[in-house]
C-alpha cells in the first residue's frame, strides 16, 4: 500500500470574475464615499498618511523637474499596496466587524507574505520603468538626463522642457498600466481570500481582460482624481486615497464571484 503525503503545498486559486456595466466605476466610487462617510476619522487617518508619504516624496524631489516627475510617477506605481487599510475597513463594514484605525491594520498581519511580495513586485516595477525611463531619454529619443548629484542640488530650469516632461511621463504611463492591470483587485483578494501575490495578479489580469470597457474607465478616473489630488498640492488627497481605497474593495467585490 502506498501512502502519499502532500505537505506545505496548495493548490492554486480558482477565482471566477464576472462581467460588470462600463459605467459600474461610478458605484464603486459612490459605496466608497459612503463607506468614508461612515468610517470618517479611520478613513482620513489613512488619507493623511498617505499623503504625508506623497509629500515626502515631492520634498526630496522639489530640487529638480527629472526627480519630481520621478516621485510623481514611482507614487502611482506604488499606490495599489497603499490602499491595504482602506480595503480592511471596508470589508469590515460589510461584515460588520469593529472599524477603526488600529483594526484596519489587521489586514497586513493577516496575509503579510502575500502582501510583502505584491509590494515587492509593485517596486520592482518601479525600478524598473525609472531605468528604461533613462534608457528611452538618452538612447532613443537623445535627450539629457541629469546626474544624480546635478538632480539633487541642481535648478529647476535645467531640465524642464515639455518635450523631456511628455517623453517621461509617456514611458511612466505604459508602466502604471501594467500596474493597473495586475492590482485591480489584488490587495482586496489577498486580504479577503488569503490569496498569494501572483494568484491575485492573475485575478486581476483576467478581470481587465473580461470588463475592458469598465476598467478603462476605471483607470481614467483614478489618474482624474489623483491628479486632482496633486493639483491641490497634496490636500485633496486626504479625501481622495481614501475614496479610491474603499472603491477598490467595491470594484473587487463586484468584479470577482
Amino acid at each position: 500500500m502506498t501512502t502519499s503525503l502532500s505537505l506545505g503545498k496548495r493548490s492554486f486559486l480558482h477565482v471566477d470574475v464576472r462581467s460588470v456595466a462600463a459605467l459600474q466605476s461610478i458605484v464603486w466610487l459612490r459605496r466608497g464615499w459612503d463607506d468614508l462617510r461612515h468610517m470618517e476619522r479611520a478613513s482620513l487617518a489613512h488619507g493623511v498618511i498617505i499623503c504625508v508619504f506623497g509629500a515626502v516624496l515631492l520634498m526630496l524631489g522639489s530640487t529638480h523637474p527629472y526627480l519630481i516627475a520621478a516621485a510623481v510617477t514611482g507614487y502611482l506605481l506604488v499606490g495599489p499596496i497603499m490602499t491595504t487599510g482602506l480595503c480592511e475597513l471596508s470589508r469590515r463594514r460589510a461584515a460588520r466587524l469593529p472599524r477603526g484605525f488600529d483594526e484596519s491594520l489587521d489586514a497586513a498581519a493577516r496575509n503579510p507574505d502575500a502582501l510583502m511580495h505584491f509590494g515587492g513586485m509593485l517596486a520592482l516595477l518601479s525600478v524598473a520603468w525609472f531605468i528604461a525611463s533613462t534608457v528611452l531619454l538618452q538612447s532613443t529619443l537623445h535627450l539629457h538626463v541629469p546626474s544624480l548629484a546635478v538632480a539633487l542640488w541642481g535648478g529647476a530650469g535645467d531640465f524642464a522642457s515639455t518635450r523631456e516632461v511628455i517623453a517621461y511621463f509617456s514611458s511612466g504611463a505604459i508602466f502604471a498600466i501594467v500596474v493597473f492591470v495586475l492590482s485591480v483587485v489584488a490587495v482586496p483578494l489577498i486580504i479577503d481570500r488569503h490569496a498569494t501575490a501572483s494568484e491575485a495578479m492573475w485575478a486581476s489580469v483576467k478581470a481587465c481582460l473580461h470588463n475592458v470597457p469598465a476598467m478603462l474607465l476605471w483607470a481614467v478616473l483614478i489618474v482624474g482624481l489623483t491628479a486632482l489630488g496633486f493639483a491641490t498640492l497634496l490636500i485633496g488627497m486626504i479625501v481622495v486615497a481614501p475614496l479610491l481605497g474603499h472603491a477598490t474593495w467595491h470594484a473587487y467585490r463586484d468584479l470577482v464571484a
